[in-house]
C-alpha cells in the first residue's frame, strides 16, 4: 500500500487540530471519516505537538489600553475571531480574505478594537499563504518571544488590545525596505479604504 506524503499528513492533522465543526462536502467528510469516527472535534489543539506548530502559547502580561474579559470579547467577536485574536490560533493558509488583497491605499486595522496597524503600502506578495507586511504603523504592534514548538519565534499583537496578529520573520531575503515579513491572520484585520490616523483606537 502506498503511504501518503509527509505534506499530506501535515495538512490532514492541521485540519483535525484546528476545526471546531465540519461543514465540508460529502467527499471530504468521507475522506476524513477514519480520523473523526463521529467524534465532535474541539478547537485547537487536540494533538499538542502539531497544534503548537500552528499557534502560540506565550502568556502575554502586557498592560494594554483596552482591557476586556473573555466574556466581553466573546460578545463582540465571532467564534473564529475569538479563537485567533484571543486564543492565539491560526487560520489555514491561502484561505484568508486579505491574502491576495492588493489595494493601492488604505489601512488595515485590528478586527477587535479598530486600532490602525498597517498601511496598504506596507503589504507585499510573499506567497506564504497569509497577508504579509514589511512594516507596521509606528507603535501599533507589540512583539513577544513565542517559545512554543521548542523554538523561539516572534509573536506580534495589537498594541491597543493585545489581539494576536501572527508572527514576524526577518532575514528571508524579500526585496523590501526592512527584510521583515509580518505574517498576519486575515481574521485579525479589517481593511479601511481610506488612510486612518496613527493614534490608537479607544
Amino acid at each position: 500500500m502506498r503511504l501518503p506524503s509527509f505534506p499530506t499528513l501535515i495538512r490532514t492533522f492541521y485540519t483535525i487540530t484546528n476545526t471546531t465543526r465540519f461543514a465540508h462536502s460529502p467527499a471530504t467528510q468521507k475522506a476524513l471519516a477514519p480520523f473523526t469516527r463521529g467524534t465532535v472535534l474541539k478547537s485547537m489543539p487536540t494533538i499538542p505537538f502539531l497544534g503548537s506548530l500552528f499557534s502560540s502559547s506565550t502568556k502575554d502580561m502586557t498592560d494594554y489600553p483596552v482591557q476586556k474579559s473573555d466574556d466581553e470579547w466573546r460578545a463582540v467577536l465571532n467564534k473564529e475571531q475569538f479563537r485567533i485574536l484571543r486564543e492565539k490560533g491560526t487560520e489555514p493558509p491561502y484561505t484568508g480574505a486579505y491574502d491576495k488583497h492588493s489595494p493601492s491605499s488604505g489601512t488595515y486595522a485590528c478586527a477587535a478594537c479598530s486600532a490602525p496597524l498597517y498601511r496598504a503600502t506596507h503589504k507585499f506578495k510573499s506567497g506564504c499563504g497569509w497577508p504579509a507586511y514589511f512594516d507596521s504603523i509606528p507603535g501599533a504592534v507589540v512583539r513577544h518571544t513565542d517559545r512554543s514548538f521548542g523554538m523561539a519565534r516572534t509573536e506580534i499583537t495589537c498594541a491597543n488590545c493585545g489581539g494576536h496578529l501572527g508572527h514576524v520573520f526577518k532575514g528571508e531575503g524579500y526585496p523590501t525596505p526592512t527584510d521583515e515579513r509580518h505574517c498576519v491572520n486575515s481574521i485579525s484585520l479589517n481593511f479601511q479604504g481610506e488612510e486612518m490616523g496613527e493614534g490608537r483606537a479607544q
